[in-house]
């Protein structure tokens, strides 16, 4: 299979997919529960949520392993599970895109923070060995590592990526807007500040995702391609900015809002576009529309 990164020089704009985790909510995940491990006990499920995105026009697919690594599956009690769960997700993932499209094994943060001393440089590096080895087994060809706020968190899951798989290796941060009207991750990382050191790690794409709509991806975008003339952009947007109602998260962006912003994404450097935080298949099947000119 080819390379994302050649689809992209070539010219293309390619389409990702959307939302797991309000995805699986839906279909009955519980409070408290452990997303990943649904990939062995309902399979079924995560495949119907895959196979959902493909047909709805997805170039590539996400794992359900966001939370895979050892250090969020032991408070589970699953951390010996580590390698079966994240294969497995791979898998269903595969299985799902078929022999022709991308799977992007889903790696998430630890939840632990090097500034505060919770956890070491190695420690993390090994953490997201595992977890990228065991997702590369099970069918992904590339990882994206996602929904970082912490700079040395995110280059030791590049470098632990691209030293142990053969994957294509995708890294995208969350930013927030501050009161000074700048772009910022929780940790300080602002866009430009994270492009060279996620590329000298061995991130062959770049990006952002959740934290905000499309509309505030936009600026995001225009702040990386600044930095980088040439690197590949993917933004996975959420559906809006969350609305907390009756104790329930509402994100209400509709489908037809989202694929408005999609032009003038592209124009400012975007060459992956797709969803997080409550997006659906209708979501993505209207940015292929625009991105496809259907």
């Amino acid at each position: 299979m080819e390379t994302i990164s050649n689809e992209i020089a070539k010219g293309k704009i390619l389409v990702s997919d959307g939302a797991w985790g309000t995805f699986l909510q839906q279909m009955g995940l519980k409070p408290g529960e452990c997303p990943e491990s649904w990939n062995l006990k309902f399979p079924e499920k995560v495949f119907e949520i895959a196979k959902s995105y493909i047909d709805a026009g997805s170039d590539m697919i996400e794992t359900n392993s966001f939370g895979g690594n050892a250090f969020k599956l032991s408070y589970f009690g699953l951390g010996d599970q580590v390698y079966e769960l994240n294969r497995a997700a791979a898998e269903i993932s595969r299985k799902a895109a078929g022999p022709n499209r991308h799977v992007l094994g889903s790696i998430g943060p630890t939840g632990k923070l090097l500034v505060m001393g919770d956890v070491t440089y190695d420690e993390l590096y090994n953490a997201f060995k595992e977890q990228a080895i065991a997702l590369e087994a099970g069918g992904a060809n590339a990882l994206v590592i996602e929904t970082m706020s912490d700079l040395e968190e995110a280059k030791a899951a590049v470098s632990a990526c691209k030293e142990n798989t053969s994957c294509e290796v995708i890294c995208t941060m969350t930013f927030e807007k501050s009161g000074d009207q700048l772009y910022h991750t929780m940790m300080g990382v602002t866009p430009a500040e994270m492009v060279q050191t996620l590329i000298d790690a061995g991130a062959s794409i770049i990006g952002a995702n959740c934290g905000n709509g499309m509309e505030n991806m936009i600026g995001i975008t225009e702040e990386i391609r600044k930095a980088n003339a040439a690197v590949p952009i993917l933004i996975h947007a959420n559906a809006g900015s969350p609305v907390y109602r009756n104790g329930e998260t509402h994100f209400l962006e509709t489908p037809e809002v989202t694929a408005g912003f999609v032009q003038q994404l592209i124009n400012s450097g975007a060459n992956i576009l797709g969803g997080c935080c409550g997006t659906t298949p209708e979501h993505i099947r209207e940015i292929a529309r625009i991105v496809r000119n259907d």
